[in-house]
């Protein structure tokens, strides 16, 4: 079976269904695909071979009596570990849940079981997928397999670390801070954060287990080597949460562009507060021209709410108030300290811009975040100007490409290279930013590698609700040649 594991979920949903594959054979040489290279990597922390295995045969079995499961019907895939899966272990990279075995499926996982997907895994992330690399005491360090000494990325960089390896055809991830589109712009893999609220949070850790409450900034999203298998599995893992379906339902908003001469493309590229490698610049320069060859409309944005002193504030502080329910009494201490000493400390140490305020976040009453909570919606009403005149926004994602391995310290003392200099590690949560705080979509596309070897993605943007348009808008950088995923030497 050649070159199987580098097919895209698409073919191999098709070779099922004609009969030129069956669903055993698949997930066979998925686990033999697994057993070889993860060890390299260590992308999957569990492989459910055995129940995945039964789970193909009997999908094959209903195959040949004429019973559809769904779209996805004997495909099988991996979960990041922060999704629960009734019957596997959910760790989330915490010691504390070493041995909790869920006895419910998450909302989504269940709309993919009931589409046919069979979950052969779990993906590795940080302790309770709060940084942006992947590792944890429980499952040590996944690495990047375009260069092992780097990072994939996190939190959801076990799934792009597997997704680029070959080792799986999709997996699920959840961004906060860009944990879907940075680990896939690491990993030069395909990666879609959604628009707000439209799929459901329920059964995803953290919050602890068995947390209703949607969290407020976090949303699923489909990650995939191609942009069509984004599609494909946003569409069956949107929809309302079981609680919610008597009352909505889901009807996204078509795409609003279907070729990339009709496409109005905004570009933001730069901004003083947060310096992006030149070369990243210059690549996405040269696709904003290309874009123009192709027909496209293409120009700088120009809008009050594209400038970091705006965004930053308002994200910094509503993210502190979001993960300080994680955070030991020690370290809300120390953000107090940074808080309180901000101006002070950065006579002496690079700190990103408005960092002070997740300081301020983490310890704050219920009515600054109600304030701020405010201030966040006024800016998302203004958010139609914008995109009255553009139909994408194309931004960095990262100031750089996946940066070596650092776990030494707090993130806030670690330090990346930028255009040889020294920056505050985290200036990677600056980029995304924007489509976080707004909740907006915003898909992450591989469009090329550096001279070194490491992939780099593009951030495409939509208006709320346009997740078609922005998976459109990829699926046509990749028809005409302009994006799409390469495999790693030696895989």
């Amino acid at each position: 079976m050649p070159d199987i594991h580098y097919q895209s979920a698409t073919e191999m949903l098709e070779s099922l269904r004609s009969g030129a594959m069956t669903s055993v054979a698949l997930t066979e040489a998925l686990i033999a695909r697994i057993n070889s290279h993860n060890p390299k990597i260590n992308a999957l922390i569990t492989l459910a071979a055995d129940d995945a295995l039964k789970q193909a045969a009997e999908a094959d079995a209903k195959r040949q009596r004429g019973e559809s499961l769904g779209p996805l019907h004997g495909l099988p895939m991996t979960l990041k570990d922060t999704w629960e899966v009734a019957g596997l272990h959910c760790i989330a990279g915490a010691p504390a849940l070493r041995d909790y075995v869920p006895e419910h499926n998450a909302d989504l996982v269940q709309r993919l079981r009931d589409a046919g997907a069979i979950v052969l895994g779990k993906t590795n992330v940080p302790f309770y997928a709060m940084d942006l690399q992947s590792y944890n005491r429980v499952f040590g360090t996944t690495n990047n397999p375009y260069n092992p000494e780097h990072t994939p990325g996190g939190s959801s960089g076990g799934a792009a670390a597997a997704l680029a390896a070959g080792l799986i055809p999709l997996d699920v991830g959840s961004d906060l801070a860009g944990s879907i589109r940075t680990p896939a712009h690491f990993c030069g893999v395909f990666g879609h954060k959604a628009t707000q609220n439209l799929i459901s949070m329920r059964g995803h850790i953290p919050g602890p287990p068995g947390t209703l409450t949607p969290p407020d900034l976090v949303v699923p999203g489909p990650m995939a080597r191609t942009a069509a298998d984004l599609e494909m599995l946003l569409n069956v893992i949107a929809g309302p949460r079981p609680l919610d379906a008597r009352s909505w339902s889901l009807n996204m908003e078509p795409a609003r562009i279907t070729d990339l001469r009709s496409a109005r493309v905004g570009l933001w590229l730069s901004d003083p507060l947060c310096p992006v490698d030149d070369h990243l610049t210059d690549a996405y320069r040269s696709l904003g021209q290309k874009l123009e060859q192709a027909g496209s409309l293409v120009a700088d944005a120009k809008h009050e709410l594209l400038d970091l002193n705006h965004i930053l504030p308002a994200y910094f502080n509503l993210l502190g108030s979001l993960v300080s329910g994680n955070m030991p009494p020690k370290q809300r201490r120390q953000m107090a300290m940074v808080a309180r000493f901000e101006t002070w400390i950065r006579r002496f140490f690079p700190m990103t811009a408005h960092m002070g305020e997740y300081g301020r976040g983490v310890n704050q009453p219920i009515y600054q975040w109600a304030s701020w909570t405010e201030t966040r919606l006024k800016m998302r009403a203004r958010i139609d100007e914008l995109f009255a005149d553009i139909d994408v926004l194309l931004t960095p994602i990262t100031p750089t490409t996946a940066p070596p391995h650092n776990q030494k310290g707090e993130a806030f003392s670690r330090r990346i290279t930028v255009n040889g200099k020294q920056r505050p590690y985290t200036d990677q949560f600056c980029w995304i930013a924007f489509a976080t705080l707004l909740g907006l979509p915003a898909t992450s596309v591989p469009i090329g590698r550096t001279a070194e070897g490491l992939p780099y993605n593009v951030q495409v943007i939509g208006a709320p609700g346009s997740d078609l348009t922005t998976l459109k808008f990829a699926q046509l950088l990749e028809k005409e040649g302009l994006a799409g995923f390469s495999p790693p030497p030696g895989y």
